[in-house]
């Protein structure tokens, strides 16, 4: 969460005005800014926004230099290898297990190609969802950030909010929020990044939203989706969640395009489209969705190979097992860098439960425990149990039922 860090340091708003009603009348100008209906953006925009988030809050010209860093030469030169401009679109993936970041830009004929992955200096709690305010989880799941979201004031040198709780948080009681990508290295939540990465990652982003984004996709997933760990965590409580992930997964494999989703019915429908004009609710049965039926044969196909693969893996006598950490982890390039880190005493290796001991059984407590607790693995059973009784169908369910007949698909 991007609040005052340890060493005190003042909180940056105009006199008389909390921090809170600062961001809130930045945001409120920022947005005007960037949402002129479907007039072509300048790369004006983006140094006019900054320059009015500072004058609003009354900062120092420091946070205002630090937001208009132009992009460094070797970036520049890493995009022209890319075939992509600073301008052009960009999407972000973060995986939590690896603790990278990674930034992909958009080329002309509108896929996506990785422009460079980021390590992660910190994040902290578990594997899984965040699911409350103060559990210190790095959330997981599909993210929207518009440039109201970027802050040039952060007390953690840049940041930008990643957009947690979503719609599918929200169906589901998560609470908590203020959960960002930021410098300084120090996470209780957060994504943390040092000082020099977040200065690249916030320019990529500053000049994309110049360039005419409304809003880049952050996908955060709990490791990379391959087979290798798709078999070794395949009996973690989670897992009912993170097949769900790997969908969307697929679907960008596939394509290497932006994935568009729905929520609804308490669940992500990814390469769905809601009817125009729709509204829809999270909590809700699902309307009639709209899908590419050549992008559902392509992350079809992804989908088979990776399953056949898991086979495998497993036939070969991968272990299940779950990881836990005493609080998240960081990504290796930074072992010598303990001191700037926050939390370093935890910074050990995660413990490793064999998720099938047959002698202590902690494997069946472990997941009899989560099915009474977690809402996706009562639905998961739910949908195992209704799918036994039902008779034989004749055609494919509707769209709105679609995770019944895709769950349990590893």
């Amino acid at each position: 969460m991007d609040k005052l860090p340890p060493n005190g340091a003042r909180v940056c708003a105009s006199p008389g005005e909390t921090g809170r009603r600062a961001a809130e009348r930045r945001n409120i100008k920022m947005n005007a800014l960037f949402n002129l209906g479907n007039a072509p953006r300048r790369p004006v925009f983006a140094a006019v926004a900054l320059g009015l988030a500072a004058a609003v809050s009354g900062c120092s010209d420091t946070h205002v230099s630090r937001a208009s860093q132009p992009l460094s030469r070797q970036m520049l030169a890493l995009m022209e290898t890319k075939g992509v401009a600073p301008s052009s679109p960009m999407l972000i993936r973060g995986f939590k297990k690896e603790s990278e970041l990674e930034v992909w830009k958009m080329r002309p004929d509108g896929t996506y190609v990785l422009l460079k992955t980021f390590p992660i200096c910190r994040w902290s709690g578990q594997l899984g969802p965040k699911r409350r305010e103060g559990d210190r989880q790095s959330p997981e799941g599909f993210y929207s950030i518009t440039p109201a979201m970027m802050n040039p004031e952060s007390h953690y040198y840049l940041s930008f909010n990643v957009g947690y709780p979503n719609a599918y948080d929200r169906a589901h009681g998560a609470t908590g929020g203020s959960v960002m990508v930021h410098g300084i290295c120090s996470s209780a939540g957060c994504f943390a990044m040092t000082d020099a990465q977040i200065a690249d990652i916030y320019a990529l982003a500053r000049e994309s939203f110049a360039g005419g984004q409304r809003a880049i996709q952050m996908q955060s997933y709990p490791f990379h989706m391959d087979a290798r760990n798709l078999a070794k965590y395949r009996l973690d409580p989670n897992m009912p969640f993170w097949k769900e992930l790997k969908k969307g997964d697929d679907h960008f494999e596939a394509t290497k395009r932006e994935v568009s989703y729905a929520i609804c019915n308490g669940h992500y429908m990814f390469g769905a489209q809601a009817p125009e004009g729709a509204t829809l609710d999270a909590s809700a049965p699902c309307p009639s969705l709209k899908y590419d039926a050549q992008v559902e044969q392509r992350a079809a196909a992804q989908e088979r190979a990776e399953k056949a693969e898991v086979a495998e893996i497993v036939a070969r006598g991968e272990r299940p097992v779950r990881l836990v950490y005493k609080d998240g982890a960081q990504n290796p390039v930074f072992a010598n860098r303990i001191a700037e880190v926050s939390h370093p005493d935890a910074l050990v290796p995660p413990l490793e439960v064999w998720m099938d001991s047959p002698r202590n059984g902690a494997g069946a407590k472990s997941r009899k425990l989560a099915a009474r607790n977690d809402p996706l693995l009562v639905a998961e059973a739910q949908a195992k149990a209704s799918a036994q009784t039902a008779p034989p169908l004749s055609a494919p369910p509707a769209p709105a039922n679609r995770f019944s007949a895709l769950l349990g698909s590893f």
